[in-house]
């Protein structure tokens, strides 16, 4: 495919996630009716697509419309593609541009300052009381416009990071170690390689965000406890208190249980522990109901603003509505996991979210109803190079 054929194939797809199909569906759907397009034009168009959904509201400002065409013409625009050029109409090209489009092309510091950051106006207030102040939450708004750093998880139960770092060079993948998370590792060249590379096929390494491994690391984990991943998803905190645990203690073994509302979504946790050397155990809510553990983990259905650059599709399809179903179903969450921690234990509350409605109001919440538990550590962290956006509270139950 030509340059020109990759734009007219996003401003496709695009219109179709316009239309409200989601950005995954939208591109594999493509995909399999574009048997002609190679894995590099593949990857080249998912990325104007994500790079279009994640300035969205910019780029349809310089490009003049909220449509698959206005919001590539404009994200050209602005990145100083030569538009016309790629607007040609000639073999796969999208059509020439029309008058109007070529004598417009707005300037973006003339829009408002949501357009500029590309936020929804109804979270925008939202997000600036999040943050200590509004410069704070612009930078925040800023980092995630643009795309984000690829981060590895050493398993340190299988070998060290400058390990992982020589097995990733070996096959031509460039790699650097994170400046203050000892697990991370950040991929800096052929990102798309990890999955087939050694070090990942052997269980030296997982993907997983900085933010997220950071967060593992601030555990009160300890030797012989029970640890239950009560909202895990596909498992990777599940797998990376693993490998941690596998680390520390050797000699006493820490119990991982995994458990989500939706099993099917750890389909795929026992071939990735058993590849990492781990044994995570699944269990149903029938099977916890008469367990107690030292330590849950509950990283809770959120917004997800603070990895919207990773899935900025999610960033338009948020409502005030559904933020308030979320901010319910995440108190309901942490009544009911606490329910689970045996007293004197500890209750970790995790989201990838930066508004503070989601973070520290439910965790305030939750003590002014459970006077017996006492807030220990907390972390935020916001989008940039060192990783995603993150909170975490860890609690502890009262004996």
């Amino acid at each position: 495919m030509t340059p020109a054929a990759r734009i007219a194939a996003a401003i496709e797809i695009m219109n179709e996630i316009l239309t409200g199909a989601p950005a995954e569906r939208a591109l594999t759907r493509w995909a399999r009716a574009s048997r002609y397009a190679g894995s590099g034009d593949r990857n080249a168009v998912r990325d104007h697509v994500f790079d279009g959904l994640r300035r969205k509201r910019s780029a349809a400002f310089v490009g003049g419309a909220e449509t698959g065409r206005g919001i590539m013409l404009g994200l050209l625009r602005m990145d100083g593609a030569d538009v016309e050029a790629l607007f040609s109409d000639l073999g796969h090209a999208p059509a020439k541009l029309s008058a109007d489009e070529a004598a417009n092309g707005a300037d973006i510091m003339a829009a408002p300052l949501q357009v500029r950051l590309d936020q929804p106006d109804w979270l925008w207030p939202e997000m600036v009381a999040s943050f200590e102040g509004a410069d704070a939450a612009k930078n925040a708004a800023e980092a995630l416009r643009h795309r984000a750093p690829v981060y590895v998880r050493v398993n340190l139960s299988m070998g060290s990071r400058d390990d992982a770092v020589r097995a990733l060079a070996e096959a031509d993948i460039g790699a650097v170690a994170h400046s203050s998370v000892k697990t991370a590792i950040m991929i800096t060249r052929n990102p798309r390689r990890v999955k087939n590379a050694a070090p990942y096929l052997s269980g030296l390494i997982e993907l997983q965000d900085a933010a997220s491994q950071a967060a593992v690391l601030r555990l009160p984990l300890a030797g012989g406890q029970s640890v239950l991943d009560y909202c895990a998803g596909g498992g990777g905190k599940a797998l990376a208190v693993a490998g941690l645990a596998g680390a520390r203690f050797a000699d006493n073994p820490v119990r991982v249980v995994a458990h989500d509302v939706a099993p099917q979504r750890m389909a795929d946790l026992p071939a990735r522990a058993l590849r990492g050397g781990h044994t995570v155990t699944l269990a149903s809510m029938e099977e916890l109901a008469a367990q107690v553990f030292d330590l849950v983990l509950v990283d809770a259905p959120c917004s997800g603003s603070g990895t919207w650059r990773r899935a900025p599709d999610a960033k338009w399809r948020l409502t005030p509505e559904r933020l308030a179903e979320l901010k319910a179903l995440q108190q309901s969450i942490l009544q009911d996991a606490a329910q689970l921690v045996r007293p004197g234990g500890w209750l970790a509350y995790a989201t990838c979210s930066l508004l503070a409605g989601e973070n520290t109001a439910q965790i305030a919440a939750f003590l002014a109803a459970n006077p017996s538990w006492q807030c220990k550590d907390e972390m935020r962290l916001v989008p940039g190079s060192e990783g995603d956006g993150f909170y975490l509270a860890v609690i502890q139950r009262g004996t």
